[in-house]
């Protein structure tokens, strides 16, 4: 399904190999994470090179978006696992941080508050309908996912909303 809304979105040209790498990314982590509680490095790392041909020559304007998108994201995950005690996996971080390369700054920062929204919103609903309590470890690999198919697909009419109340 992901694959026929990037061609519906992109059509025919170099922008619909870059949502079907992010959409094959983000499925995967969603199984995978959902299902093992991991996001594996082997898969993280399978991603990395076409993310950075990608990027090559298909530059985000200005040039260092990519790079300040990746450390920044880096950065702030690092604060936040250790501020957390691990309550969030160096896998979260790592994919973040894979993401920022491939969204650059500031698409990284909306993946990263929608993330955060979907996963207080449906881990709000697991501890109301008694499926989870406070205390239940709840994967956030999937939120992730989500939030940055949500970018992928909506986020330059997202933006475009949030900066008309400006």
């Amino acid at each position: 399904m992901c694959f026929a809304v990037s061609y519906h979105f992109y059509g025919i040209s170099i922008s619909l190999l870059f949502a079907l790498l992010i959409s094959s990314l983000a499925i995967i982590i969603i199984v995978t994470d959902s299902t093992y509680y991991l996001i594996p490095n082997k898969i993280l790392l399978f991603f990395l090179p076409f993310v950075v041909i990608y990027r090559i020559f298909m530059p985000i304007d200005p040039w260092w978006s990519p790079l300040l998108g990746a450390a920044g994201i880096f950065t702030l995950m690092v604060i936040i696992i250790f501020v957390s005690n691990g309550g969030m996996g160096a896998g979260d971080m790592k994919y973040y941080t894979l993401l920022g390369l491939a969204f650059g700054y500031i698409d990284i920062l909306l993946i990263f508050f929608l993330s955060i929204l979907y996963g207080a919103l449906i881990s709000l609903g697991l501890i109301i309908t008694k499926k989870a309590d406070r205390k239940s470890e709840i994967p956030f690999g999937p939120h992730i996912s989500f939030a940055t198919l949500t970018v992928l697909f909506f986020g330059e009419q997202i933006k475009i909303w949030y900066l008309s109340f400006f």
